[in-house]
């Protein structure tokens, strides 16, 4: 499926329209951004596309208030250019490249490497444009930073991979940009001196905006030579970076490293790449990361603060991952396939306790089950 097959909506009223339409047949859509990440969460039914692609462009932006409100098609390129001429950003850095949409960074609630200090796009996006199954326009949350406690719909609808609704139009939180930025690379000889700088780390007066754990293979595709190594990103003006930048130094031989390492390591996996992620508390992380052990043809990364362990397999070693996986689960990680062949992810994706639950959401707002088709709502979540 590509986009240039799609139906190409270009406004809220067309998306709203095709729903309708589509809810009255009885015919399911494929919602599709820019199409990049079409091979990944579980496998979708066979549905008609419907591109957002032409549904794009920010609405408002109000640098006073750090908020910005764009349609879903807008890549996060075009966020970045605009906010960036006012000294601010949108600190969200999901995997994939800049030409990704925010609709669908939000739909999938997608994150990188700036989630350990940022968060994820549930604490990001203030409000949501959706169009339910039946094809109603509903709003949630709204344009300002403070908003009215409730039941809260814009988290909900984030990290629900347009199985509840079609995200049309989002609205976001921003930061003011820091006035130095910098990246530091520490070398580990083994596993145990890697836990070891990242035990130190918490203890230690640094507030690194990332802090990624990556082995050896994938440090060498980062041009950071051939062990593992700590990426840690600092941002201060010029002082508190000076002070930070000395603390990192305790914890290790720390040496410089290109500000181009984070864009590569978002993008590094190929097309057909199988990725998984594996889960558990935090201060399980090593644990995790032994779990995730890897053969040959694999990669595998770590955000520390958050638990997560990303292993990424080459294409045409699926099974590698899915042995991972299978080793994942006996450790009692919790493992989601980003991106599987449609023929293991039964093997290998873990069952949400929740599903009834969500199946019953589901029900409430997509009664037909038109869209996006296939797609399981909490075990699909890559906001975890």
């Amino acid at each position: 499926m590509t986009v240039d097959a799609a139906l190409r909506v270009r406004t809220t009223d067309d998306v709203a329209a095709a729903v309708k339409d589509a809810a009255q047949h009885r015919a399911p859509l494929r919602i599709v951004g820019r199409g990049h990440w079409l091979d990944a969460g579980p496998p979708a039914l066979a549905a008609a596309p419907l591109a957002l692609d032409a549904l794009s462009g920010v609405v408002a932006y109000t640098p006073g208030d750090l908020t910005l409100t764009a349609r879903a098609g807008t890549t996060l390129a075009e966020i970045a250019a605009v906010t960036a001429e006012h000294g601010q950003w949108l600190a969200l850095d999901p995997f994939g490249a800049d030409d990704g949409t925010i609709g669908a960074t939000v739909a999938t609630a997608s994150s990188g490497p700036l989630a350990h200090a940022f968060g994820t796009p549930r604490d990001a996006v203030l409000g949501l444009e959706v169009v339910t199954g039946d094809g109603t326009i509903i709003r949630t949350g709204g344009r300002v930073v403070k908003n009215v406690a409730g039941f809260d719909l814009t988290r909900l609808f984030t990290g629900s991979w347009g199985t509840l609704g079609v995200i049309t139009e989002v609205t976001v939180r921003l930061r003011a940009k820091p006035e130095g930025d910098e990246s530091w690379a520490i070398a580990v000889d083994d596993d145990d001196a890697l836990v070891a700088v990242c035990r130190a780390a918490r203890t230690a007066p640094v507030a690194p905006l990332a802090f990624e754990a990556v082995d050896a293979a994938l440090a060498s595709r980062l041009g950071l030579g051939g062990r593992t190594t700590v990426v840690v990103r600092l941002a201060a003006a010029a002082a508190s970076l000076r002070a930070q930048r000395d603390a990192l130094r305790t914890l290790g031989d720390a040496a410089a490293a290109p500000t181009t390492v984070w864009e590569t390591l978002r993008t590094v996996e190929p097309p057909a790449a199988t990725t998984l992620r594996l889960s558990q508390l935090p201060d399980r992380t090593a644990h995790t990361w032994h779990a995730a052990a890897n053969p040959a043809d694999t990669m595998r990364h770590a955000t520390p603060s958050r638990g997560i362990v990303r292993v990424i397999t080459a294409p045409g070693a699926e099974h590698a991952a899915a042995s991972i996986g299978h080793a994942a689960a006996a450790a009692r990680c919790t493992v989601i396939p980003e991106r599987l062949p449609a023929l293991l992810w039964p093997s290998v994706a873990t069952r949400s306790p929740t599903e009834k639950l969500a199946a019953r959401v589901h029900a409430a707002f997509d009664p037909w089950d038109i869209l996006n088709p296939g797609l399981s709502m909490l075990p699909a979540s890559r906001d975890v």
